[in-house]
């Protein structure tokens, strides 16, 4: 079997480890590139197919047992009753890294995006103010996942000073690089080479009209991704990409292009807080109490900071507010689970005593 293609697809050493733990074979082991409703294209060392999930997987996935798979994944695959025209995905293989937020509404469920991406791009366009609030979202969910952030504000040809706004994006961002580039002139475009790296997987993020899939093609060197004018009225982008999907570059790593991202809600995990402020976590663990939360408790470190001038008010405002949104999701998730188990039990009786009834018991 040649194995050049999976190397291409991101299949290093280490994913090796990680395939043979899993107990899957390199033969039937494949990356997903798209996902169609119950349908998903992977890449396999041969070509590309279509798979569906076999009935054991799509019934963990459906009891929250096993995850669901996601564009980046690698699966198991094989043969279903018709054959090799008929691909079944067995399992997925843990993941190295991941996307996720909270699903869009009122639940409090977790919802992948993608899954193995080693550097995401978080595009924001310039020809509006560079909302700090949004990059530190993104700095959390992306901190939740291990996934390494470079912030890249895009759209330069529409400002004339790009230091305040840089300034701004470092501030939200501590520790992330931060790049001014236009992808429809090339201006600046060549900082963001280093990252794309041979069998890297680079996603690339942010809302829609943001210059993503500009900057896709410009590195695709063509039109491949489609793109619209921005709105004189309100210098937004219509939203173009409708699915996520693994893209080969030119220069040998992945490329995955998201449709813009409405909602960037929290998970239920605060997993991500410590990495989007490290400079609020770094004073935080000189606090008198391990479980100080900041608010007025003697011996806080972090409020003495601010009186100090050593923190920013507007960096730990936000903070809190972020743990506060982490916190209500845990304790709604805990209710949510705590009044399901009460109704299996009640369900359970019940069918108990109609069994008592029937005399089968």
């Amino acid at each position: 079997m040649n194995l050049d293609r999976l190397v291409g697809l991101g299949l290093d050493d280490d994913w090796r480890a990680r395939i043979e733990r899993a107990g899957v074979a390199l033969a039937s082991v494949g990356r997903v590139c798209a996902e169609h409703r119950d349908r998903w294209l992977v890449a396999i060392h041969d070509g590309d197919v279509e798979a569906m999930l076999a009935g054991r997987l799509r019934h963990e996935v459906e009891s929250g047992s096993a995850p669901r798979p996601v564009v980046g994944d690698w699966v198991a695959l094989r043969d279903g009753d018709e054959g090799a025209s008929q691909r079944l995905v067995t399992r997925v293989v843990p993941r190295r890294t991941w996307i996720a937020r909270k699903a869009p509404g009122r639940t409090t469920a977790a919802q992948t995006l993608a899954a193995n991406v080693d550097v995401a791009f978080l595009v924001a366009a310039l020809g509006a103010e560079v909302n700090e609030r949004r990059i530190e979202r993104f700095a959390t969910i992306l901190g939740e996942g291990g996934v390494r952030m470079v912030v890249v504000l895009g759209k330069v040809d529409l400002v004339d000073d790009v230091t305040l706004h840089l300034a701004r994006a470092s501030h939200a961002a501590p520790g992330a690089p931060v790049h001014a580039v236009s992808a429809l002139t090339g201006a600046g475009i060549e900082a963001l080479e280093p990252y794309l790296s041979a069998g890297a997987t680079v996603a690339v993020l942010g809302l829609s009209g943001a210059g993503k899939s500009t900057l896709v093609n410009r590195w695709l060197g063509g039109e491949v991704q489609r793109t619209t004018e921005v709105r004189e009225s309100d210098g937004k982008g219509r939203h173009t990409t409708t699915t996520r999907e693994l893209i080969a570059l030119p220069m040998g790593c992945l490329v995955l292009d998201t449709p813009g991202l409405r909602e960037v809600g929290l998970t239920d995990t605060d997993d991500g807080l410590d990495d989007a402020f490290p400079d609020v976590a770094a004073v935080a663990t000189r606090c008198k109490f391990g479980d100080c939360r900041h608010e007025g408790e003697p011996g806080c470190a972090v409020a003495a900071a601010l009186a100090a001038g050593e923190l920013a008010a507007e960096r730990v405002e936000a903070w809190r507010f972020l743990d506060r949104e982490q916190a209500r999701l845990a304790a709604r998730a805990t209710s949510g689970g705590a009044k399901r188990e009460a109704s299996k039990r009640v369900r359970s009786m019940a069918l108990r005593k109609h069994l008592v009834a029937k005399g089968k018991t």
